[in-house]
């Protein structure tokens, strides 16, 4: 079984959330949200950058397989025709969340997703080829 990364009994989630997780701005309204207040998500040019800045494990904490299962779930995500991708940008006040951009200011959400996918293969590319040459059930 895979393990949440800094942990050695919690099962690793792959939810999608990991990918835009980092633009939950909550209680880090005035500096987080105003450097993240200068990009637009709905621009190619920015949103690679936040992509490539952001998204793809930034602190560099995923191992090579934490990354495969992330993709292989982002991609299974991707071929399913009615999966809610606005729901990883909506705002949970219940849970002290809130993201840079909520859904309503994202213009196409599986786009963003599809942009994560694209540029996760290019700069994992070696991380997701080592991984899918291993038996994923020995995990």
């Amino acid at each position: 079984m895979l393990f949440h990364p800094s942990s050695e009994h919690i099962p690793f989630d792959a939810s999608l959330s990991y990918f835009v997780g980092i633009f939950d701005i909550y209680d880090r309204e005035e500096t987080k949200g105003k450097a993240l207040a200068r990009f637009n998500p709905n621009e190619n040019r920015d949103r690679e950058t936040l992509i490539l800045e952001y998204c793809l494990d930034p602190f560099n904490k995923l191992s090579y397989r934490h990354r495969y299962k992330l993709i292989e779930n982002l991609l299974d995500a991707l071929n399913t025709e009615s999966f809610n991708f606005h729901s990883f940008f909506e705002d949970d006040p219940e849970s002290y969340s809130k993201m840079a951009w909520d859904e309503t200011e994202i213009a196409d959400p599986r786009g963003f997703f599809a942009d994560i996918y694209r540029l996760a293969n290019e700069v994992w590319k070696e991380d997701l080829q080592k991984a899918s040459l291993e038996d994923q059930s020995t995990w």
